[in-house]
């Protein structure tokens, strides 16, 4: 796929199991997309990424558009689930990995070609660890602008 491609534009599939390839190749290549951005962010943020799963999924689900009062599944793009750094205290411990999800579906149809698939990735990824270190959604919307993320 071209970087002026829509992530949606690619041959007509002939048969359903190669819209089945063409589609689990577009989730691999969203998910290669997100792990690149882990990737390069600084060395230092990097490895203050404790006890985090980072994941891509096509949507949310019903449950975690109705924890965060978000009504369509087009609005959440990304979302950030466990204890913020801010709020681990001297018995933190034993615990399950937090947890951020970056949806695909929701990106890609707010996007027309590829490049600003990636962009949207990084800037949704990059909202998502904010969370994990103690910014609040307001805070993150003053900082990036006042666009909202969810």
């Amino acid at each position: 796929m071209s970087e002026e491609q829509s992530p949606f534009e690619e041959q007509p599939a002939s048969s359903v199991r190669e819209a089945q390839i063409q589609a689990a190749l577009r989730r691999q290549r969203f998910y290669d997309t997100v792990m690149k951005v882990i990737e390069g962010l600084p060395e230092g943020l990097r490895s203050r990424l404790e006890n985090v799963d980072v994941v891509a999924a096509d949507w949310p689900t019903p449950s975690q558009l109705g924890r965060n009062n978000v009504r369509s599944r087009f609005a959440l793009l990304g979302l950030y689930e466990g204890v913020p750094h801010t709020r681990r205290g001297r018995g933190y411990g034993m615990v399950l990995p937090d947890k951020i999800t970056i949806f695909r579906k929701p990106i890609e149809a707010r996007c027309r070609y590829w490049s600003d698939v990636e962009k949207e990735i990084g800037r949704v990824v990059r909202h998502e660890i904010a969370h994990h270190f103690g910014f609040d959604e307001q805070t993150l919307r003053d900082i990036e602008g006042g666009k909202p993320d969810k």
